[in-house]
């Protein structure tokens, strides 16, 4: 819409930057050095097209999505042999999506962090998260 910031993620020259960069057809997977020492290895996946929400992609962007997450896996266990992985989508606002173009975050995981064994929901499970009745 005109007055609003160009979508950072349908030019993908900051994405490309300094990055691992893998790609097919319909989507790019960027995986950059952590700016903090923490999520070191961590990357997303965009989808090429401008697509708001993951609900929004097409059949063949899963299927693009999936064989750059297998990709990103092959890499991120060759290179820092995690002990695990958190994966997922953040939709809208209140989910935590910043950007909104999809992105699919991969995060290597590793025994010795502080918060090895929390995974995605465990701060949505915590009772401080109650809401109102």
């Amino acid at each position: 819409m005109p007055g609003e910031p160009p979508c950072p993620y349908c030019n993908a020259s900051e994405l490309r930057r300094g990055a691992f960069v893998r790609e097919n057809d319909l989507c790019l997977l960027s995986i950059k050095p952590s700016e903090t020492g923490a999520l070191e290895g961590a990357g997303i996946i965009v989808p090429k097209a401008h697509r708001p929400t993951v609900f929004d992609l097409t059949p063949q962007e899963w299927a693009a999505t999936q064989d750059l997450l297998l990709q990103a896996k092959a890499h991120l266990d060759a290179t820092l042999a995690p002990d695990g992985y958190n994966a997922g989508w953040n939709v809208g606002e209140v989910g935590g999506q910043h950007v909104m173009h999809a992105h699919f975050h991969v995060m290597p995981r590793f025994q010795d962090e502080p918060l090895a064994g929390h995974g995605i929901r465990s701060h949505l499970k915590a009772t401080r998260n109650r809401r109102p009745i």
